[in-house]
């Protein structure tokens, strides 16, 4: 019910709209509510406790139901302040509680809700959950109150989708007739399920013996060793949890073989209590002194494995990760558009972050571009590849040998897409050698040169993009930004009439994106290259969905302050608007006056940009790399980009410490560059 309740408010929210959340009730008798604790980690907005289950149960046992939901509205009232949608999560029917769905039925009158029934096919026949929709569609349209449709939740993979429908539909008019729509058939997915090798520990009161990548990785399979190393080899595969008393010397060799070999585990688990022999131990050291978690525990491996199948399923509460993951799965399977008549036009000031995320997927779908990626044979970089591959984001192009891309996909326990795109650079280097020297003649590039530059896969690929044989390029997860911009500078040029190439972060805030820029190219601007900055960004925001509202940073706030450095932000503003009259751009304007409404009224007041600024342009590389950095890493805040700006064709750096989803926005927001830079 948390899951696709949260999954329904990001759909929502990927449809621009502003959605707070409220769960009235809380589920359990004791500790704190869940779904109450990761919707304040993932939206923003007043989130308020919810009443205690014990309370609620006592409220109605006594007779004073009003009174409890007076409490409800109340609590709503607050939640749904400045928000255009309220997603209320109303109380599981598991378990034996026998107020929840008369309780949800009488909450969903009061507060004048759509009802949206969610229902499981998890150890349920079809049959049986039409009968269940058929009876709640009667219940809550006792009230009057409209149902805004269904969603099935835990659908087995093997279930024809036309077969599940005649069944719900059989035993359920509201069904066949269309008066209750669908909004999604959820599919079971078991790598949602997968636990941190932390969560493993936490669960069997495990000691830890090396802690290692304890809390980044995910345990997938299970291996119990009953039989000798040879007839488990050929298990110990990615996200494996190896299982074996620590006296198995021959297990606790192949495990630490393997993870030598470049097979992250996800770690070794030893079991009776017993440790390694010190001789085997300092064989192994090198594994089990590195990132392979290893662990032990006092009961033996058949008890163990119990123990391990029996492990609670839910996400525990900081597993950021992994909720996240299961939103975006079930969202993707939801269809909002039957909700819409049933909403007010909300006033949209801002973009959140998970419309822009989904935004930025679409439309890189729907440019279809090819993107280069030099760093052909890097982990992270493979993985992104083959999910922009599965999700339609890009036709990637791996620059590397097919072989040395093989090895990392197996070690990672990848499998590449027979149609991936994996280019061997040693076959293609010769091709470019006579144009690399015509364009850099002037320079007294010789062909010896051209060919030790091109043996740097960076400048191969800006090569090919400069020959129009790709559409952009993505790189930096191994090399430096120097490395990966020079060769852009040297051989794509800049845009016609731009005359300075610079850069932008897209800030994804718990509730709308922003612009920062220049974060990561000049160090320190002239007033002129500022104005050209700010007008680059506001475009950029522009063509990513986010209404531009320009405010040039400074220490001081309009003619609060003086000196050189205020003077020069005064300059840039100025030219910027002369440059560009038709966009919003103020300043010089201190960071809380551009962000804050209260202190924008009060520092600026008049001003069109002053606390609803969404592009903030920093007055030189100091500020604007160190302000990112610290609102990144301070506030959690997640950071797309550099995205860099003026080139004539797209290429874009990463950060060296790049996630995987990191690169795969990167390479989206290089394939709507590269769209927007076509001709039409």
């Amino acid at each position: 019910m948390t899951t696709v309740t949260l999954s329904l408010t990001r759909a929502l929210q990927r449809a621009q709209e502003n959605v707070g959340f409220l769960k009235p009730i809380a589920q359990d008798e004791l500790g704190e509510d869940r779904s109450t604790l990761f919707a304040r980690q993932l939206l923003a907005g007043v989130i308020p406790d919810p009443i205690p289950l014990q309370r609620a149960q006592a409220l109605i046992g006594g007779g004073q139901q009003d009174a409890l939901l007076e409490e409800i509205v109340s609590l709503a009232q607050q939640a749904g302040q400045g928000k255009d949608v309220l997603m209320v999560e109303g109380l599981s029917l598991v378990g034996q509680n026998p107020y929840a769905h008369p309780l949800n039925v009488t909450m969903s009158h009061t507060l004048v809700a759509n009802a949206v029934l969610v229902a499981t096919l998890q150890n349920r026949q079809p049959r049986e959950v039409s009968d269940q929709l058929e009876i709640a569609v009667r219940d809550y349209g006792s009230g009057g109150d409209e149902l805004a449709g269904y969603i099935v939740n835990y659908v087995p993979s093997g279930l024809e989708y036309g077969t599940l429908m005649a069944e719900l539909r059989r035993g359920s008019p509201a069904l066949s007739s269309g008066r209750l729509p669908q909004l999604g058939l959820i599919s079971a997915e078991p790598q949602l399920n997968e636990p941190r090798t932390f969560d493993v520990a936490q669960q069997l009161g495990a000691q830890v013996l090396n802690e290692g990548e304890l809390r980044s990785r995910r345990v997938k399979s299970t291996v119990v060793s009953a039989r000798s190393a040879p007839f488990v080899a050929d298990l110990m595969k990615p996200g494996a949890l190896v299982v074996a008393p620590g006296d198995r010397d021959d297990i606790l060799m192949a495990a630490s073989l393997a993870h030598l070999s470049g097979t992250p585990l996800a770690g070794l688990l030893l079991t009776s209590d017993a440790e390694p022999d010190p001789r085997i131990e300092r064989l192994c050291q090198a594994a089990l002194t590195s990132s392979l978690p290893v662990m032990k525990v006092s009961t033996n491996s058949y008890d163990t494995a119990g123990r391990l199948a029996r492990m609670d399923p839910q996400v525990p509460l900081d597993d950021l990760e992994r909720i996240e993951r299961t939103l975006d799965f079930i969202a993707d399977r939801l269809d909002v558009l039957p909700l819409r008549p049933r909403m007010p036009v909300p006033a949209r000031h801002h973009l959140p972050p998970p419309a822009f995320r989904y935004q930025l997927v679409q439309k890189a779908r729907a440019a279809s571009k090819r993107i280069v990626l030099p760093e052909g044979d890097e982990p992270r970089t493979v993985r992104a590849a083959v999910i922009c591959h599965q999700k339609g984001i890009a036709r990637c192009v791996l620059l590397a040998a097919p072989d040395a891309v093989q090895a990392v996909a197996d070690a990672q326990g990848i499998t590449l897409p027979p149609d991936l795109e994996i280019l061997d650079p040693n076959q293609l280097r010769f091709r470019y050698v006579a144009h690399l020297v015509e364009l850099r003649r002037h320079k007294g590039l010789t062909e010896p040169m051209a060919e030790q530059q091109l043996e740097d896969n960076v400048v191969l690929g800006t090569m090919m993009l400069a020959q129009g044989e790709v559409d952009g390029l993505v790189s930096g997860a191994v090399h430096t930004t120097a490395n990966t911009v020079r060769p852009a500078l040297q051989f794509i040029k800049t845009a016609p009439g731009t005359k300075i190439v610079s850069s932008v972060f897209f800030m994804l805030m718990p509730d709308q994106v922003l612009v920062y820029g220049d974060c990561a190219i000049n160090p320190n601007p002239t007033a002129q290259e500022l104005a050209d900055i700010a007008v680059q960004s506001a475009d950029s925001a522009a063509a990513f969905g986010i209404e531009p509202r320009v405010a040039m940073i400074s220490y001081s706030t309009g003619t609060s302050g003086s000196g050189e450095d205020v003077e020069k932000v005064s300059k840039a503003t100025r030219l910027a608007r002369e440059k560009r009259p038709d966009l919003p751009i103020d300043g010089p304007m201190q960071y809380d006056a551009a962000s804050v409404a209260s202190v924008g009224a009060q520092k600026a007041p008049g001003s069109p940009v002053a606390g609803r600024a969404t592009v903030f342009i920093f007055p030189d590389l100091n500020t604007g790399n160190t302000t990112y950095k610290a609102v990144q890493r301070s506030a959690g805040v997640v950071s797309i980009g550099p995205m860099l700006q003026g080139l004539r064709k797209p290429v874009n750096d990463l950060s060296r410490g790049a996630l995987v989803d990191d690169i795969v926005f990167t390479i989206a927001i290089t394939a709507i560059q590269a769209q927007q830079n076509t001709p039409r």
